[in-house]
């Protein structure tokens, strides 16, 4: 039986590699992304990874065994302090403190992300929650290889690429994609279309993150306060 994160992949092949081909990601490539999308990204990613620890706290709690708890609860920890610590020293470069970047509002891509992983966290299941979480692990290491394999020298985004190209982060994601491939082994098939729904779900949301940091993307509505 192919695997479930192969089975996810196939299925989502055209939009992950419309991810690698986002502006963004191209710019980011090339060292030429401009500051204040960067910035727009790091703090809305900030805000990001400040909910989806709460989710993976959740997983955590959803595990069905100690080892599994100890993982996810690890990974929780890690988003909040591994990952938030490489963007606080971007922002401080650009002047913006972390009490600044906390308070900043969400965007609407961000609100829709987190929202959406928080209602699955409150009433999915392990196996649910896990596909639904997985993508942020799975693109972010696939994107920050790819990107280091051929980044121009000096690139002055090398802290964030080397970051998710290493091998710490990598480790960290094969064994939450061993994982789910494991939980989605022994489903029924419902449950595992409902799984490869969610993992899509997210994938979308992950092009939409990086388009929207693209865009600086606002609330349209911002007139109208």
């Amino acid at each position: 039986m192919t695997s479930f994160l192969m089975e996810a992949r196939a299925e989502n092949a055209r939009l992950l590699q419309a991810i690698h081909d986002l502006p963004f990601n191209r710019d980011l490539t090339a060292g030429t992304l401009r500051q204040d999308r960067f910035q727009h990204y790091l703090v809305q990613d900030g805000l990001y990874l400040t909910d989806y620890a709460r989710a993976l706290a959740a997983l955590a709690a959803k595990a069905p065994d100690a080892e599994l708890i100890a993982q996810f609860a690890n990974n929780a920890a890690g988003a909040v302090h591994f990952e938030q610590e490489m963007q606080h020293r971007y922002l401080e470069k650009f002047g913006v403190d972390r009490a600044a970047a906390q308070a900043a509002e969400r965007s609407p891509t961000c609100l829709g992300y987190t929202s959406f992983l928080l209602a699955e966290a409150q009433t999915g299941s392990y196996e649910t929650l896990l596909a639904a979480l997985l993508p942020c692990f799975s693109i972010y290491a696939e994107v920050g290889t790819a990107i280091a394999k051929v980044t121009v020298p000096n690139n002055p985004f090398a802290l964030w690429i080397g970051t998710y190209a290493s091998d710490e982060f990598q480790a960290a994601v094969d064994a939450a994609e061993a994982a789910a491939d494991r939980a989605a082994s022994s489903v029924h098939a419902d449950l595992r279309r409902r799984m490869l729904a969610l993992f899509r779900r997210s994938v979308e949301f992950e092009w939409m993150f990086w388009d929207a940091a693209y865009h600086l993307e606002s609330w349209p509505t911002i007139a109208w306060r």
